[in-house]
């Protein structure tokens, strides 16, 4: 574990660096030298205060640092559709609220099952690809409860229990393999490696499959890719 830097709570502590010199510098110090610009100038040439002073060119450099980082995560924070939602009382929101950063900056790539009743209480289910609708579309309604997440026929695969409707279709990060004696399949377009959605069969390399409990759908199951990037 990192130890951490000294000089790091003093850029937090202190707005400007006339701010840090000062912190320096004693009122026996003023008393004697009766000019504070002379005082702070001492205490950077390391005549004054304790220990080895932080010069002026690292106070600047690691607060703008520390700006930056500031900035970019309240930046993050805003890009993310579950940022300050309420839905601890949904499993299949909480799940994806924990994946969404990680599938928009494309480390992995997580596929949702579901199995539900449509408006007309036809069962339906499909396979969706998370991190291509999150690109697609807006996900503010889904976290706040306003939308409801639901299979559709333009999805990865669709079926409808009553009318026998099915499709499927390839997304940006998956390729549909339907056509195999083994069942659906759906191959990484990144790392080509194969996702088998067959409970009784491994999900597949760098895959975890996930059975959620919902009060809302009569099945939710997440598979979690995790892409491999080259370095």
């Amino acid at each position: 574990m990192a130890e951490s830097n000294p000089s790091d709570n003093i850029i937090n502590e202190f707005a400007t660096y006339e701010e840090y010199l000062d912190s320096q510098i004693t009122p026996i110090d003023l008393f004697y030298l009766e000019d504070k610009d002379l005082a702070r100038q001492l205490v950077e040439l390391g005549y004054r205060g304790s220990g080895e002073p932080i010069k002026r060119e690292e106070f600047d450099a690691r607060k703008k640092a520390a700006e930056n980082f500031r900035l970019a995560k309240r930046w993050q924070a805003k890009l993310l559709s579950s940022h300050g939602k309420d839905f601890a009382r949904s499993a299949l929101l909480t799940a994806l609220a924990e994946r969404e950063e990680a599938n928009r900056n494309g480390k992995m790539t997580t596929i949702i099952f579901l199995r539900m009743r449509n408006s007309r209480q036809q069962e339906i289910s499909g396979y969706i690809d998370y991190a291509h609708r999150l690109k697609s579309e807006s996900f503010d309604g889904y976290f706040a409860g306003t939308k409801v997440i639901h299979p559709r026929p333009s999805d990865l695969s669709f079926f409808n229990w009553e009318t026998q409707l099915c499709t499927s279709n390839n997304t940006p990060n998956w390729q549909v393999i339907a056509d195999n004696e083994t069942g659906l399949l759906f191959k990484n377009k990144r790392d080509r490696k194969v996702v088998n959605v067959d409970p009784r069969a491994e999900p597949g390399d760098n895959t975890e499959r996930k059975e959620l409990a919902s009060v809302e759908y009569i099945q939710v199951v997440l598979y979690d890719h995790l892409t491999r990037r080259k370095t």
